[in-house]
């Protein structure tokens, strides 16, 4: 997958409400630096109900501010553990969600929003994955996102399900006449 760095293109800034919003801002930072290719971009985040919803569309970010500086992933799993500390049962609910855009061009796009349910685990667990992965526990797979293979998350997360609906827009863009 090439990057905004791949093209010499500066990270645009993601400050819009919605992770639809932010993805669209994703995909136009490319238009006009793909020779006319549709263009793929993502915007993700978990949330958690009982703490009305955040870290949310803040979730790279999250903690940031609070602390004057970027967190890393460890930390930012912290601080959700931390804050969800005294939370059991279903009030450790959370969600993953996916907000994925195909821009075919300045006026044409197409989109596709996925979740993907779990709790928050009480402690990080497991070694693959990325982000808050150590910590969202799939009650149907017994087991934290970091403990799936590759296939096993692709099979059943948000940007996987996500992806699979934009391959299927794409597939019928390429048989119309």
């Amino acid at each position: 997958m090439l990057g905004l760095e791949t093209y010499n293109i500066s990270v645009p800034r993601e400050d819009a409400p919605t992770y639809l919003e932010n993805a669209l801002i994703k995909a136009r930072a490319f238009l006009g630096h793909t020779d006319g290719r549709p263009i793929i971009a993502d915007d993700s985040g978990i949330s958690v109900p009982a703490l009305g919803g955040i870290p949310g569309v803040f979730s790279a970010r999250y903690g940031s501010e609070k602390l004057g500086r970027k967190l890393s992933a460890k930390e930012r799993n912290e601080l959700l553990l931390e804050s969800m500390s005294e939370l059991r049962g279903c009030e450790r609910r959370a969600f993953f969600v996916c907000s994925m855009v195909l821009l075919v061009d300045e006026h044409r796009f197409f989109t596709a929003q996925e979740v993907f349910e779990g709790l928050v685990a009480a402690r990080p667990s497991g070694q693959g994955g990325f982000g808050y992965d150590p910590i969202f526990f799939v009650p149907s797979a017994g087991c934290t996102v970091s403990e799936l293979d590759a296939g096993g998350k692709d099979r059943i997360s948000h940007r996987g399900r996500a992806g699979r609906r934009i391959k299927a827009i794409l597939d019928s863009l390429r048989v119309e006449p």
